[in-house]
């Protein structure tokens, strides 16, 4: 494949990955949540959405797919990523101390149109 095509693969990508960000926060919102923080970066990588209620902030990892023609979506969350994940949730709250209390980490899978959240999925 050419590097063209290569190139409209990955903002084709880009795109398919912020959609799916925005439905997830869609999805907290519309069950209670607040948006608290959306690709949160720093040294270590990146939070796709921080959300919280009153009782609990949640730490989500986005992954979306046009279609399960690799896998389903939530199966890239490996050991690995949850262990990234979780220095960067314990630095995050290092800078949002209001926040230290309870924490869950939820995946939330969108395929096609379909969104697939996994609460407390490691």
């Amino acid at each position: 494949m050419g590097a063209a095509h290569a190139g409209d693969r990955n903002l084709a990508n880009q795109a398919r990955g912020r959609w799916g960000e925005e439905r997830a926060a869609v999805w907290y919102r519309d069950h209670g949540a607040e948006v608290l923080d959306r690709n949160w970066r720093c040294d270590v990588g990146e939070l796709d959405l921080v959300v919280g209620t009153a009782t609990v902030t949640v730490f989500v990892e986005v992954k979306a797919r046009a279609d399960e023609r690799f896998g389903p979506a939530a199966g890239a969350v490996d050991h690995r990523k949850q262990r990234r994940l979780r220095v960067l949730a314990t630095r995050w709250l290092a800078e949002h101390p209001e926040r230290r209390g309870p924490v869950r980490f939820d995946v939330v899978a969108v395929t096609g149109t379909r969104v697939d959240v996994i609460e407390g999925a490691f």
